[in-house]
């Protein structure tokens, strides 16, 4: 079955740096991404990247945050810097599959790791 382990959140102070991983296994993943979601906000793209290397990223994090991926272990890294108390959420792991009989894609996602960011 598909699985999704997530590590790296924690507690750090504004200006300073995190970075997260999330290991993806049972499958093939033609694109893995990270989500946020704060208090009483929606869930949203931070960035998220294909097998290709092609990247997208929320335009609130760009020149901040790199997001990577290690085809080969299904590993997706999310390098945080002068991370903003605006930061603070719960940051989940996404992964989609595709159905290979109906080319029917899936999202998986992990249980989330919590970024704090303190002033």
């Amino acid at each position: 079955q598909v699985q999704l382990v997530e590590s790296g959140g924690g507690l750090v102070q504004a200006g300073g740096s995190l970075r997260l991983s999330c290991t993806a296994s049972g499958s093939i993943f033609n694109a893995m991404g990270w989500y946020r979601q704060a208090p009483g906000k929606q869930r949203e793209l931070v960035a998220s990247i294909t097998t290709g290397g092609s990247t997208n990223y929320a335009d609130f994090v760009k020149g901040r945050f790199t997001i990577s991926r290690n085809n080969r272990q299904n590993t997706v890294f999310l390098q945080m810097n002068s991370l903003k108390p605006e930061d603070t959420a719960v940051y989940y792991c996404n992964a989609k599959t595709t159905h290979q009989a109906t080319l029917y894609v899936s999202d998986h996602w992990g249980k989330g790791t919590l970024v704090t960011v303190s002033s």
